[in-house]
């Protein structure tokens, strides 16, 4: 049997390293894919629980310290450059949507060591903690941010599944997102300390207590088991026969916002108000417009070929529209009744 002499352990070591490395960005990538499958268009909705597992466990057991915070990194960055490109497009007006994807991947990639080394010091106590606070922190942030503003906040993967999501009336969407990363860092710390049990690749490293792993998979079952009956009563107490009325979305085909494609304004006018026609033919009596789907205000411009509309099908428009002016930029709606 071969053994490794004092001058091959340099080499064995990298070897070591590089396959630490090569599997914590598969881990990345996988949490990246979760996260996708996640989020419309895919709805995977059950994902969004189990995505930040791979990409945690690649950043505090399976990568070395110095490269520590590459998981989530490829987890949180390639994820939003996904997102973010389907929704906004990729060209030269919408380049700083990637840019935050990258500059998301940077953070994590640079402050991850010291952030590993925070939770090995307080014997992972702070992990769930601080995760979900600072995860939903961020979306309280970001919300307040032009254009990306509430855009891809994890609550929106349980769209549709209403017999869950029903609490968020009473504590809103941060509710649903806290209970939302609460699960997914349970899960997580379980994992780290599963993986605890059966390797140990640095052995300096503190293992993550099972009684703490076990206390917060406890308190995350009560809390997730609260929220879903709460839910269901709510779900329950609805009326069984409420008033509905027919609603209809509708498309022109263009993909830029309107205030940013002048040129086809009249163009943009004429399809929503056929399409509008046609959806009132099918019984629709509410008609929702795109986000910034003309780029005029119609409080101002069209008014009164927008009023005839709106007398002509009975129905109600819900206008978007934005606007580029000297006091900024506006992305707004108006309600229009016949």
């Amino acid at each position: 049997m071969e053994t490794a002499t004092p001058s091959d352990q340099p080499v064995v070591q990298r070897r070591a390293q590089t396959t630490r490395i090569l599997i914590g960005v598969i881990l990345g990538f996988l949490s990246a894919a979760m996260l996708i499958l996640a989020f419309p268009p895919y709805n995977v909705w059950p994902l969004i629980f189990l995505a930040f597992a791979p990409m945690l466990l690649a950043d505090y057991r399976v990568l070395p310290e110095r490269w520590a915070g590459l998981g989530s990194a490829l987890g949180w960055g390639v994820w939003l450059l996904v997102y973010l490109t389907m929704i906004f497009g990729l060209d030269a007006g919408t380049w700083f949507m990637q840019a935050i994807a990258v500059l998301v991947a940077v953070v994590n990639l640079t402050g991850g060591p010291g952030l590993r080394r925070f939770h090995e010091r307080s014997g992972y106590r702070w992990f769930a903690p601080f995760g979900v606070v600072a995860t939903v922190g961020i979306e309280m942030l970001r919300s307040f941010i032009p254009i990306v503003a509430t855009h891809a906040f994890v609550g929106h993967t349980l769209h549709t599944q209403p017999w869950l999501i029903q609490p968020a009336s009473v504590f809103g969407i941060y509710g649903l997102d806290v209970v939302i990363m609460l699960v997914g860092y349970a899960l997580a710390l379980a994992a780290l300390g599963l993986f605890d049990r059966r390797w140990r690749w640095d052995l300096r490293q503190q293992a993550v207590d099972s009684r703490l792993s076990t206390r917060w998979l406890a308190g995350m079952g009560i809390v997730a088991a609260a929220w879903v009956a709460l839910s269901l009563v709510q779900l329950k107490r609805a009326p069984g026969d409420p008033v509905t009325i027919r609603t209809a979305g509708v498309q022109h085909g263009y993909v830029r916002p309107g205030h940013m494609d002048p040129g086809t304004q009249v163009a943009r006018l004429e399809a929503l108000s056929e399409g509008t026609r046609e959806a009132a033919a099918q019984g629709a009596r509410l008609v929702v417009w795109p986000e910034l789907g003309v780029g005029f205000d119609p409080q101002a411009e069209g008014t009164d070929e927008l009023r005839s509309l709106a007398a002509e099908t009975g129905t109600s428009l819900l206008i978007g529209y934005g606007l580029d002016t000297e006091a900024g930029w506006r992305n707004e709606a108006v309600l229009l009744v016949p």
